[in-house]
């Protein structure tokens, strides 16, 4: 490491004010300090002062997030697999064929290793097409603006792969991750000003822009000719008792073996990240408390109304905690520490509208089954309203008490 220190501080005169390359000191501000904590500290108030800076945090949430990752490339591969199975195809199409059939990996869906490859080669093109546009316009708006590359497009990028699904191509990747950093966050001024989560509002804008590769039962399992439901579209449909009639008992679901986007299937994946999060104090455990209570409450009042024709009105709660993206959307996307709620009873009112949002979509509305992405941007929007009302009541009540 000291080598690397070295060389890292030999060249840093040629990126300093009037050096040859002072143009591009964003670059190695983000080289320098990916590998090593900034020497500059702020020694005067009114800065507070942690010894965890901002990348560190967010290396934090990318850690956090690897175990929903992992298990997605398991689960897409090991659908894919089962699906070469069942249609009796001899292995799988294109260049993933060619190298798996290279490496000698196979198609055995009951072979760890090989669903894992086969996973990891959808997981693979899809994160780096996002690294490398969002790369490209983080490090463009930091260079125009002369300021430092900031480290939440790590979080952003893996973030918005994890909640696609396997089969997205590859241009339409480029065009979401394009949407959610240039529209969502750097129009507004970049990390810390944007009001909207970047990695949902990518995803929003290729779920609208282009459904047919975004919904539907063609685009969960990569293989041609394949259709399949989700879990929670059945639930939809037919109700709970299709969904275990199907062979998906509720453990099943939470585990995560189901069809979904790449990495949001497996509640428990998501609870073990949340868990890291909440406890290493980048996430507030109040979002994430009033988001069950506000989905809880709901789903209970819908159970007491009933309906003869939408069987989600008799959803339990906790089906819908194990469906769909609920849980990653709770845990990793209503936490988003820069478009949530700042004060304390903010982050509660924040949380139960998510909470409560998602149960009214997901039931109310039969066409659209999913409803944490579209409930958390909701929740964004409103989130410095919110702040603004619990700020203005804190000074009314201290007003009053010191009159």
């Amino acid at each position: 490491m000291r080598f690397l220190r070295r060389q890292i501080d030999r060249i840093e005169p040629w990126f300093q004010p009037g050096g040859r390359l002072s143009s591009y000191s964003a670059l190695y501000e983000m080289v320098d300090t990916l590998f090593y904590t900034p020497a500059d500290t702020t020694r005067l108030a009114p800065h507070a002062r942690d010894a965890v800076d901002l990348k560190r945090v967010m290396i934090i949430v990318f850690i956090a997030v690897m175990p929903c990752a992992v298990f997605g490339m398991w689960n897409t591969g090991f659908h894919a697999n089962a699906a070469i199975a069942e249609l009796g195809l001899s292995g799988a199409a294109g260049w993933r064929g060619w190298l798996l059939d290279l490496l000698g990996v196979g198609y055995d869906p009951g072979n760890a290793f090989a669903c894992f490859m086969h996973g990891l080669l959808y997981f693979l093109p899809i994160y780096i097409v996002t690294m490398a546009v969002g790369g490209f316009w983080e490090v463009l708006f930091a260079l125009v603006r002369g300021h430092e590359v900031n480290e939440g497009f790590f979080v952003t990028s893996i973030l918005y792969v994890l909640i696609l699904p396997a089969t997205t191509p590859l241009w339409q990747v480029a065009l979401g991750i394009t949407f959610g950093v240039v529209i969502a966050k750097e129009l507004f001024g970049g990390t810390g000003k944007n009001f909207m989560n970047p990695a949902l509002a990518g995803r929003a804008f290729l779920y609208f822009a282009y459904p047919i590769q975004m919904s539907g039962d063609a685009v969960w399992v990569p293989v041609d000719g394949y259709t399949g439901a989700t879990a929670l579209a059945v639930a939809a449909e037919n109700g709970v008792d299709a969904v275990i009639s199907s062979g998906i008992s509720w453990m099943d679901a939470f585990i995560g073996p189901i069809q979904g986007s790449l990495g949001e299937t497996s509640a428990l994946a998501c609870v073990i990240g949340g868990l890291i999060v909440v406890y290493t104090g980048v996430a507030s455990w109040r979002i994430i408390a009033a988001v069950m209570l506000g989905m809880i409450t709901t789903t209970l009042l819908f159970n007491v109304i009933g309906s003869d024709t939408n069987p989600m009105y008799a959803l339990p709660w906790h089906w819908h905690f194990v469906l769909g993206g609920f849980a990653f959307g709770m845990m990793f996307m209503a936490t988003d520490p820069v478009s949530a709620c700042q004060t304390n009873m903010g982050r509660w009112i924040f949380g139960f509208l998510i909470g409560f949002m998602t149960i009214v979509i997901r039931v109310a509305n039969v066409a659209f089954p999913e409803g944490i992405m579209l409930a958390i941007l909701f929740a964004n929007i409103f989130a410095p309203l919110i702040d603004y009302f619990v700020v203005r009541a804190n000074v009314r009540r201290r007003e009053r008490r010191n009159a």
